[in-house]
């Protein structure tokens, strides 16, 4: 996605021949393609459809619906390509996903762009939409969608990517070791960002250092001259220090509390919607407002303003932009919804967890004021992929739950039953096996004047709770809200 562009074609047909490494068939387009797709359920007209093969379908089984919806051409192996002769203008290749990866590549190739990559273990995604929105002062930013951050996202982002892009922000993310490195390779940035390390993933990894290690990979793919973005705050900051410093990195630059961090947080005033952050950038002192409450957008903000500043764009600006910067959908998005008694407010932090991100998300509720009567409730699911420490990484977050004032607690899942039984009676609103048994309990609990934040794994499908508040008032059958162990 760009902002501000032009709307001239992004491809035309016979500059795709060469970065695909491509034959036709069916004819050359006689209209440039306007955008990429792998998906045709939001491919729009006069695209370019990229028939991937992915774990749960065959894109070239949808080459037929690509053209129904008006694809300008797909791109299809050389297996496939007699099957679908006749249905259109095909690029065959021998295999469609190193297609897209040539297209990207040639994308970077023929742009001037500034490009930013952000890799961590919590905040990518919030950390790349707020450069989005910084950088816009500065010109056209082309951006990646969502969480377009694996070995299909990257090279889809890039291929999107304008020739006039001014800026270009790509999100990197991994499971494993080895799996940034070739995605660093083909976005080659001027400046690389690690938001912050944490136990993500760790049922693949030994240790945190091991995590730090495979986020370092990104150091590998960096433009000669270019700059580190490190937060000075965690326990890995030397070590991928010493990581970048060894690479053809320019310059490292840290963000965070520390003292010596280049932007430093001085103080937030964290209010219902935004964030009012005191920092200290590169020796000077600033004041903006933050679009979101949060203390740990605040200090990604620091990390968003320090390369806003390294690839020109004029840091008053860009902190003003900031202003208009709001979370997403589930990643921090603030809702008031109705429920028995009158409005809540609810955090949606459905899109995922992890210990870390478990913590600032319990801080922020706590942060925020209830009414009078208004309880705090966390709505929770299973954090997923920490390895063989799990159980105790969610028992552990009982004293979170009563550091940040949390009244009242329902779980979903067999690991956050590990927390539901670590809580005080008090604090316990349900425990059920899944989202699905837990939702109309929670819900129908929910009234008017509460605090309410949902938050888990992906996969432990919090994000139908969020859904089922979202349509109003719940009010149950025989479902009744209490206590189980």
């Amino acid at each position: 996605m760009t902002d501000g562009a032009s709307n001239e074609a992004l491809w035309t047909g016979l500059g795709l021949v060469a970065p695909l490494a491509a034959r036709v068939s069916g004819g050359m387009p006689k209209r440039g393609a306007t955008g990429i797709s792998i998906d045709t359920r939001s491919l729009r007209e006069d695209e370019l459809f990229f028939a991937i093969k992915g774990e749960n379908s065959d894109g070239h089984d949808h080459v037929a619906a690509a053209f129904d919806k008006g694809a300008l051409a797909a791109v299809v192996d050389e297996a496939h390509a007699d099957a679908l002769a006749g249905q259109g203008s095909l690029f065959v290749v021998r295999d469609v996903l190193r297609a897209l990866e040539g297209l990207g590549v040639a994308a970077r190739d023929r742009t001037a762009a500034r490009i930013i990559a952000v890799t961590g273990s919590v905040g990518k995604t919030s950390t790349k939409e707020a450069l989005r929105v910084a950088l816009a002062p500065g010109g056209a930013v082309h951006a990646s969608v969502a969480s377009y951050n694996n070995h299909f996202g990257v090279p889809l982002t890039l291929a999107r990517m304008p020739k006039q892009s001014r800026f270009g922000v790509f999100e990197i993310g991994m499971n494993h070791k080895g799996e940034i490195a070739p995605l660093v390779a083909m976005v080659r940035p001027h400046v690389a960002i690690v938001t912050t390390i944490a136990p993500v993933h760790l049922e693949n990894f030994a240790n945190l250092d091991e995590i730090a290690d495979a986020k370092a990979e990104i150091f590998s793919g960096l433009a000669p001259g270019g700059v580190v973005i490190l937060h000075r705050d965690i326990a890995q900051y030397d070590r991928l220090l010493a990581q970048a410093e060894a690479s053809a990195a320019g310059y490292v630059a840290s963000f965070g509390e520390h003292e010596k961090a280049d932007a430093r947080l001085v103080n937030v005033a964290l209010a219902a919607d935004h964030s009012v952050i005191e920092a200290e950038i590169c020796g000077r002192a600033l004041t903006y407002r933050l679009g979101a409450p949060g203390r740990h957008l605040a200090l990604n903000s620091l990390a968003v303003l320090l390369a806003a500043k390294a690839v020109g764009v004029d840091l008053d600006a860009a902190a003003a932009a900031l202003a208009s910067f709001a979370a997403g959908a589930g990643r921090g998005q603030q809702l008031t919804l109705e429920a028995k008694g009158g409005a809540f407010t609810l955090i949606d932090e459905s899109y995922n967890a992890n210990p870390a991100s478990m913590r600032a998300a319990f801080a922020l509720a706590g942060a925020l004021p209830a009414s009078e009567t208004g309880r705090r409730i966390a709505i929770l699911g299973d954090m997923l992929e920490l390895g063989r420490e799990e159980a105790s990484m969610h028992a552990g977050l009982a004293r979170d739950i009563e550091a940040n004032h949390i009244d009242l607690v329902y779980a979903a899942g067999p690991l956050m039953k590990h927390l539901f039984l670590a809580l005080p009676g008090q604090f316990q609103g349900a425990w059920r096996e899944s989202a699905s048994e837990l939702l109309p309990i929670a819900c129908a609990a929910i009234r008017g004047g509460d605090v309410v934040v949902v938050k888990g794994s992906n996969g432990s499908q919090m994000s139908a709770i969020v859904a089922a508040l979202k349509q109003g008032p719940f009010t149950p059958g025989a479902a009744q809200a209490g206590r189980e162990n």
